[in-house]
């Protein structure tokens, strides 16, 4: 894998201008800050809102101590950054009177324009996967050639995939695999981003992992030189499942603290959104396809205010579909004629079940056997027609595990361990 010189560095702030805010917005911040806060110092603020005190923090507490919302009580070192500021009442009133309209308490959000312009400079197409890395990221998995050779374009397209073919044959662990391991160069992604006086939070631990820094980032950037608004991670992999909807696709709007919080595909911007189980969601395959199609083509998708207003946002997103029903059951040609690559990831051959089978037993530490293993797959496969899946190894010897413990035996490959892991395992349906 090779990456390019990414194009967006946050720029230094040294005014309110720089920040893309106006002092009304950062002062209610500010004040909002101290009247949860109670006794804070300049610095402990700056701190908070992700802003720097010299020209941003200082201006809006000289604002605010003008309008009698805050005072000083005292410093706890030198300069105005160590003194102590507390809220007066007039300024209790006020914040009450701004919390009506957001309770948003945290880092300074950037402007959409920052925002958009951001990912538009980190694009999914500055990362390029070759052969080799493709190995490495796949290689506690046993795939075909032929599947294989078609995962890595895939991924090089940062634009969309189909995963599809029966259960338990690692269409998952796959498309993670190349998430997990490929996309491991670093992005910027801000704490949050305003859009008409609104506040959109972006960042989630859930989905973003921070870059480990010291005193220097993995881009040679001094702590504190650049706009703190911005969190520097590793590009996201968004996994969602049978619980999405299609309200979980535009802005969910907090009515209790009157700010929003982003869909999955705008968390995933700069890396990949996996759409798991594709087709058991509760809204109907073609309805959620249909939302995709604009994004898809035109690499923008757009959002909804809760006033009404549409908004416009980058949609830089590897989207990954991984379904066990047949395609044809779940969209239309033009539809996947839209999906750049179609990849089917069918059932292991015999030599395949026997690498994976012979893989976990090492992993358990249980002595693997050849004549063990052909006397499963004949009594288990051969003899009832039953096909192989890649899941099948991993949960037979752990069931074998289970039972011998149980029995106060050592796990092994004997006759009476399989045919009582199996018996247990497989049911006919």
């Amino acid at each position: 894998m090779s990456t390019e010189l990414q194009g967006f560095e946050p720029p230094p702030i040294k005014s309110i201008e720089d920040t893309g805010l106006n002092l009304g917005f950062i002062s209610d911040l500010v004040l909002k800050v101290m009247y949860f806060v109670g006794y804070i110092t300049g610095y402990e603020i700056a701190e908070r809102v992700k802003l720097p005190f010299a020209g941003v923090v200082e201006e809006a507490l000289e604002f605010l101590k003008r309008e009698q919302y805050c005072e000083v009580k005292g410093a706890g070192g030198l300069g105005a950054a160590a003194y102590q500021y507390t809220i007066t009442s007039k300024g209790g009133e006020k914040a009450r009177e701004i919390l009506e309209r957001s309770e948003y308490v945290g880092p300074a959000p950037v402007p959409l324009e920052a925002y958009a312009q951001a990912v538009r400079q980190q694009p999914l197409s500055s990362v390029t996967i070759h052969q080799r890395a493709m190995r490495k990221a796949l290689a506690h998995l046993v795939i075909n050639e032929d599947t294989f050779g078609r995962i890595g374009p895939a991924a090089n397209s940062g634009r969309s995939i189909f995963l599809y073919g029966p259960s338990g044959n690692g269409k998952t662990s796959i498309a993670e695999s190349i998430g997990r391991m490929v996309f491991q160069n670093d992005i910027y992604v801000p704490y949050a981003i305003e859009v008409d006086g609104q506040i959109i939070k972006v960042f989630d631990e859930a989905s973003h992992q921070r870059v480990k820094s010291d005193d220097n980032d993995s881009r040679g950037r001094a702590r504190g030189t650049s706009d703190q608004r911005w969190v520097l991670v590793h590009r996201p992999v968004v996994v969602t499942g049978g619980e999405l909807t299609m309200e979980g696709l535009d802005l969910t709007y907090n009515e209790a603290n009157k700010y929003y919080e982003a869909p999955f595909q705008v968390k995933a911007n700069g890396g990949m959104l996996l759409i798991d189980d594709f087709g058991r969601q509760q809204v109907r395959p073609r309805d959620l396809l249909n939302r995709w199609i604009v994004p898809l083509e035109k690499r923008v998708d757009y959002l909804t205010l809760h006033t009404g207003r549409k908004i416009e946002v980058p949609f830089e997103v590897l989207i990954v579909f991984s379904t066990n029903l047949e395609p044809k059951d779940l969209v239309d040609e033009a539809f996947l004629r839209r999906i750049r690559h179609k990849i089917y990831v069918g059932d292991p051959t015999f030599d395949e079940y026997r690498e994976i089978f012979r893989r976990v037993c090492k992993a358990r530490e249980v002595p693997y056997d050849d004549e063990a293993l052909a006397y499963l797959i004949k009594e288990y496969y051969i003899k009832p027609r039953r096909p192989l899946r890649a899941c099948h190894p991993r949960d037979i010897v752990d069931e074998l595990i289970d039972i011998a413990r149980y029995f106060n035996v050592k796990p092994e490959l004997t006759r009476d361990l399989i045919n009582r892991a199996c018996e247990a395992y497989f049911v006919e349906i």
